[in-house]
């Protein structure tokens, strides 16, 4: 049961590059951003993977859902090994996708309808097809282009075996051999993820050139910002040093690496960022930076640098009352020092949606080939969206979370696409399951994703989750966050702000209060007592506020207000 005070009012627009006069400085400090995955959001063409009109087409469902900003994944021209992130030309768009003209009148529409854009940016790797590896593999040993990537003699006798012990991220060695123009085996060339996926050297001064002026080209097209793909893995140490010991095990330990989070990439970012601040319309870079702690991941949004940054340790974070405080805390304490705000995300299109990833057991990690309990999922999932959204800070929304779409556990192993399914002893490669396309409508083919079926099968029953079906029933999911979008727009005080004030509870509980909003948190499988902090905003499931005190559900939370 949903409650709220008040019946939403219309969405104001928000300031955008297009009309940056009087716009409201800092918007990115408390702007809610959803993520549209464009091949699984809808399809504009029948050819069953999304594009970018299709995502035009649905801009207004995004306006009136009450989102800030929409970021894109990428929609690059690229051979897709990666699905996008491997990128053979910046400033094309995919044919599967659509053209700059699509592009263009995206970003348009979604000015006009206060929406901004965020676009991602894939500097750590570029696509094997991108026309300076081609050269640099067809020019053969003393390219000068090979000199744009890391290509190393191998070691042994006859250099067969890799430059160094790195791993894979996606599994399996971080190098591949190539074969000279004259046949014979020659150098080794690194990338962190999959072969087709070659690593960009940052030392060389035409990589950097080069994204300054991609950086360009996306701006003068009129986008807000960048969300930037492996912002941790730019810079790695002199000599490439062999991790030593299990290198895979360390890799995915998130320990100490030489090609992660080291220092030098906070240089390329300072350049990055003098770029933004001449635009017009406080444009944006929001950094997929995983690091070990919060405290380094505040390094990459000091005032010089970028504005915000993914809480990953966030997202790790089990649905547990003790361990969700803590993280809290470590963030908003990290963050307050460089002066930048918080980011909240539950789900993205890399791990298990939320709605999955609590429906059982709490579990190291974030993806889980478990469907779990679904009512106890779905239930844990409305909770921690309230909680999110209470948060100081700007948050992320992932596509789909909003209609508590599961993941799909049970896709066939011949429908998968992840290629970190194909490679032995990498990530359990099951990202596919977070990625199926969105249901829009009770029936048809797609869903109402598009007219000609879905490039990933969706489960039977997927219709009874669709935008059509939610809309208009106060008891749903789609409902419970246009209410809370809502009110977190209109409540004074919710959204930006570096701190909460904690109220003393019994174990598994939380509360907390910022100004006159209280949010209460029954991380438990009982119901627990509670005093009651005010009116009743909304809730995530049925609470009956009587008297002085009330029972707060069992995985609930509950806004108030004074």
């Amino acid at each position: 049961m949903t409650q709220h005070l008040t019946a939403p009012t219309a969405r104001p627009a928000a300031a955008t590059s297009a009309d940056a006069p009087g716009h409201h400085p800092g918007w990115w400090r408390d702007a809610v951003i959803y993520q549209v995955y464009p091949r699984s959001f809808a399809d504009g063409n029948g050819d069953a993977m999304g594009d970018l009109d299709g995502v035009r087409r649905r801009l207004p469902y995004l306006r009136d859902l009450g989102v800030d900003a929409v970021w894109l994944s990428p929609f690059y021209a690229s051979p897709q090994a990666d699905a996008g992130y491997d990128v053979a030309d910046y400033r094309a768009i995919d044919p599967m996708f659509g053209t700059l003209h699509d592009a263009d009148a995206l970003i348009r529409d979604a000015h006009g309808l206060g929406l901004r854009i965020i676009v991602d940016l894939v500097p750590n790797h570029s696509s094997e097809d991108h026309a300076w590896f081609r050269r640099a593999l067809s020019e053969g040993p003393g390219s000068a282009l090979r000199a744009r990537y890391h290509f190393r003699p191998g070691k042994g006798a006859n250099g067969e075996l890799p430059p160094n012990d790195w791993q894979s991220v996606f599994g399996g060695p971080a190098w591949t051999r190539t074969t000279d123009p004259d046949g014979t085996p020659g150098d080794w060339y690194l990338h962190l993820f999959a072969p087709e996926q070659p690593d960009f050297d940052w030392t060389h001064p035409a990589v950097a050139d080069e994204f300054r002026s991609i950086l360009r080209f996306w701006l003068d097209r009129g986008v807000d910002g960048f969300r930037i793909d492996v912002a941790h893995g730019l810079v790695k140490a002199d000599g490439l040093p062999d991790l030593g010991g299990d290198a895979q095990l360390r890799l995915l330990a998130n320990e100490i690496t030489p090609f992660f989070d080291q220092d030098g990439v906070h240089e390329i970012y300072r350049q990055w960022r003098t770029i933004l601040d001449e635009y017009p319309g406080e444009r944006i870079a929001v950094a997929e930076a995983w690091t070990r702690t919060v405290e380094r991941t505040a390094r990459y949004v000091r005032r010089d640098e970028l504005h915000q940054a993914f809480n990953f340790q966030y997202l790790a974070t089990s649905w547990d009352g003790a361990a969700l405080r803590e993280v809290i805390d470590a963030s908003l304490a990290a963050m307050r020092p460089v002066g930048a705000p918080a980011t909240w995300v539950l789900s993205n299109h890399d791990v298990t949606r939320h709605a999955t990833r609590f429906a059982g057991p709490p579990f190291a990690g974030t993806q889980t080939r478990e469907a779990g309990d679904r009512a106890l999922g779905l239930r844990r999932a409305r909770a921690a969206t309230l909680l999110m959204l209470a948060l100081p800070g700007s948050a992320y929304v992932y596509q789909g979370e909003e209609l508590g779409l599961p993941d799909v556990t049970d896709l066939p192993d011949e429908a998968r696409q992840d290629p970190s399914y194909f490679r032995a002893a990498g990530q359990d490669g099951f990202r596919d399951g977070c990625r199926v396309p969105i249901p829009w409508t009770r029936e048809g083919s797609s869903y109402g994703f598009g007219g000609g079926g879905s490039w990933l099968p969706q489960p039977a029953g997927w219709g009874a989750l669709s935008v059509e079906a939610q809309t208009g029933d106060p008891s749903s999911t789609l409902e419970l966050y246009r209410a809370a979008l809502a009110i977190r727009r209109e409540h004074p005080d919710l959204g930006a702000g570096d701190s909460v004030a904690w109220r003393d509870t019994p174990p598994g509980v939380l509360a907390f209060t910022r100004g006159d909003f209280a949010c209460t948190v029954n991380t438990t499988q009982e119901p627990v007592r509670i005093p009651v902090p005010g009116k009743l905003l909304l809730s995530s499931g049925p609470v009956t506020p009587g008297g002085t005190h009330t029972d707060l559900p069992p995985d609930t939370t509950a806004w108030w207000t004074r």
